[in-house]
């Protein structure tokens, strides 16, 4: 009985919130855990599939009446979900991810239902960063089509895959599409300063937009970057279009993320400039 949770509110057949002696207050989730359950009825550890807390009172009040609002084979699914990832990751996740992703998934349903789409201006870079998270991404969409018969745009696989990656590396979403945004400004002022067009399913497009992205992430971290002595300087003497323009990127990279980047950054991305010029 130690080990026993006792409801303190049922959200539908298969979700309620309970209280433990150990947890506190905790969201269990369980096949027909909540049938027929009453406040103060006893659920065993054993029938427990998913158990929960939401430390944050106000994210804990947003999955309350998110369960109360969408349909139960969506929550259900949702579920299911949340843990495909975490057994395709093999990693804790953030645990927002009960409420973002099913809050998301509702709402882009009731979107279809009105014959409504929304563009995602970052779906081929989404695929090309986040590879492993669009293949998962990839098969919630299809779990979705199987059991609830809709058939989501590739779109919303790219803004599922989004809510996979901040689940997993525990980073806001909104820090994330921040970073995306920036890599495509970026983008367009290489294409811009070169006058070029890069391919956007070129390898030169990924691994600009794959060093992009880790030259930002590394410059969040305040990572130090090296290079071999007097590299810079050969770099900067042979290469000085390519140059400039690396460093011209840098300061826009400092302006958005308002931190530092190191110098060594601008020398690396003089070299993937310098692949593309070379190759347009």
């Amino acid at each position: 009985m130690k080990d026993a949770f006792i409801i303190k509110k049922t959200l539908n057949n298969n979700v309620v919130i309970a209280t433990h002696p150990s947890y506190d207050e905790v969201v269990l989730i369980g096949k027909g855990i909540g049938f027929r359950k009453n406040p103060g009825d006893v659920i065993e550890r054993e029938a427990v599939e998913k158990c929960f807390t939401l430390i944050d009172k106000k994210e804990q009040e947003q999955y309350k009446e998110l369960v109360s609002q969408v349909d139960e084979r969506l929550i259900e699914l949702m579920n299911d979900a949340v843990r495909l990832i975490q057994k395709r990751f093999q990693t804790p996740l953030s645990e927002h991810i009960h409420v973002a992703l099913t809050d998301h998934v509702g709402f882009a349903l009731k979107r279809l239902e009105q014959g409504l789409e929304f563009n995602n201006p970052f779906l081929i870079e989404t695929q090309a960063l986040y590879e492993k998270e669009f293949e998962v991404a990839e098969e919630i969409v299809d779990m979705i089509s199987n059991r609830l018969g809709v058939e989501l745009p590739a779109s919303e696989t790219g803004f599922i895959a989004l809510h996979i990656h901040s689940a997993v590396t525990r980073r806001h979403l909104a820090e994330i599409r921040q970073h995306s945004r920036l890599i495509m400004k970026l983008i367009s002022i290489v294409e811009s300063s070169l006058n070029i067009r890069i391919d956007r399913k070129s390898l030169d497009y990924l691994r600009m937009i794959t060093h992009l992205r880790y030259a930002i992430e590394r410059t969040m971290r305040g990572e130090d970057v090296s290079i071999p002595e007097g590299f810079e300087e050969l770099l900067q003497t042979q290469y000085p279009v390519c140059y400039n323009l690396a460093w011209k990127l840098a300061k826009v990279m400092e302006r958005t993320l308002n931190r530092p980047v190191h110098p060594a950054e601008i020398s690396y991305l003089t070299l993937h400039l310098q692949r593309l010029t070379h190759k347009n």
